[in-house]
């Protein structure tokens, strides 16, 4: 569980990044959670983008795949989250 001050913190970080993977009609699937784990364990701070054709609410989608992956939430505004993992084998975010 990470306080408010370093959820701050990350979302300062993730306001550079781009969005590096896509959620579209095909919605939520285990193929999708892979790609999601593995962007975790290399960066630790993931940004996702959810298109208009997959019609699913972005705070819901962000809470079930960081409750799916073991992360944390950080940020959920429009079409687009932020979610945050530490690193088991590179930790590069200090907070």
């Amino acid at each position: 569980m990470i306080t408010s001050k370093q959820r701050a913190t990350l979302r300062g970080m993730a306001n550079t990044i781009p969005a590096i993977l896509q959620i579209g009609k095909g919605g939520i699937c285990d193929n999708l959670l892979k790609q999601i784990d593995d962007a975790l364990e290399a960066r630790e701070l993931v940004k996702i983008s959810i298109l208009d054709t997959a019609m699913m609410d972005t705070r819901a989608t962000c809470s079930a795949i960081a409750e799916e992956l073991g992360a944390e939430p950080v940020q959920a505004i429009g079409s687009r989250f932020v979610i945050y993992r530490e690193s088991k084998e590179n930790k590069t975010i200090v907070i």
